[in-house]
């Protein structure tokens, strides 16, 4: 569980801090070689769906922050040093509840992981093209190559923003650090999203089997309660007839 929650936790890190870099790399290589301005107003564009993608990065570490606490407690609850010394009882129903909790929460969280593995694969593809095309574009000079920003509805289809191979924009474009260090800033995120992935389904298998070890110590300990009631009734019965027959001898 340790090495999970290690895992998680650079694997956020790395899925937000990359994310948000390479955002912000995006919006620089739109700016200075697309040349797409912020619309005015509240108008929703591509630099505003960026900025919500950033909230969002935000929001998922903070959240996860969180989720980490709560695993650090419910690692607490179900500690048998813990148990032994509040009682097994209280803890045991505590950590039930809690494991419950974590197990449905994880699993809704291992599928918003996917979803954002999934999502975050686009703009690796979309870069990679570039990248490809820039790397390539001394062996395919002549061809009429374009980006166009309309295929991948960063613009309206009113709005013309490309750059053709053996333009300047596309040169400078290729020959600058913005476009190669935000894809691979984006494939960082990649990995860092497949790790959370991997770490949310050690959680699920973490989380499965303390639930099934708290609900079998639940039970012994209910088995354990009704046989120490059974000789206890099995004690003063065999003290009552004890009394009974020396009050007779007596």
């Amino acid at each position: 569980s340790l090495i999970a929650t290690i895992l998680l936790y650079m694997g956020v890190a790395l899925f937000c801090g990359c994310g948000h870099e390479a955002l912000s790399g995006t919006v620089t290589i739109l700016q200075n070689y697309f040349e797409v301005i912020r619309a005015p107003g509240d108008v929703l564009d591509v630099f505003t769906i960026i900025d919500i993608l950033k909230y969002i990065i935000y929001g998922l570490a903070a959240g996860f922050f969180v989720f980490g606490v709560l695993l650090l407690v419910e690692g607490f609850f179900t500690t048998g040093a813990i148990r032994d010394l509040y009682g097994e009882f209280k803890i045991t129903a505590c950590g039930r509840c809690l494991t419950a909790f974590l197990m449905v929460l994880a699993y809704l969280f291992f599928l918003v992981w996917l979803g954002v593995t999934a999502f975050t694969s686009l703009p690796v593809f979309m870069y990679y093209n570039v990248w490809s095309m820039c790397k390539n574009a001394t062996s395919v000079e002549g061809a009429n190559l374009c980006l166009d920003l309309r295929q991948f509805g960063a613009v309206t289809i009113s709005e013309e923003r490309k750059v053709c191979m053996g333009s300047e924009k596309f040169l400078n474009m290729c020959d600058s650090n913005e476009l190669d260090l935000t894809f691979h800033l984006f494939v960082c995120a990649l990995a860092g999203a497949g790790a959370a992935v991997i770490a949310m389904v050690h959680f699920l298998m973490a989380l499965a089997a303390n639930w099934g070890y708290l609900k079998d110590a639940s039970r012994m300990q209910k088995y354990e309660d009704i046989k120490s009631k059974e000789e206890q009734e099995l004690h003063d019965i065999h003290s009552t007839r004890s009394k009974e027959r020396l009050n007779a001898y007596t």
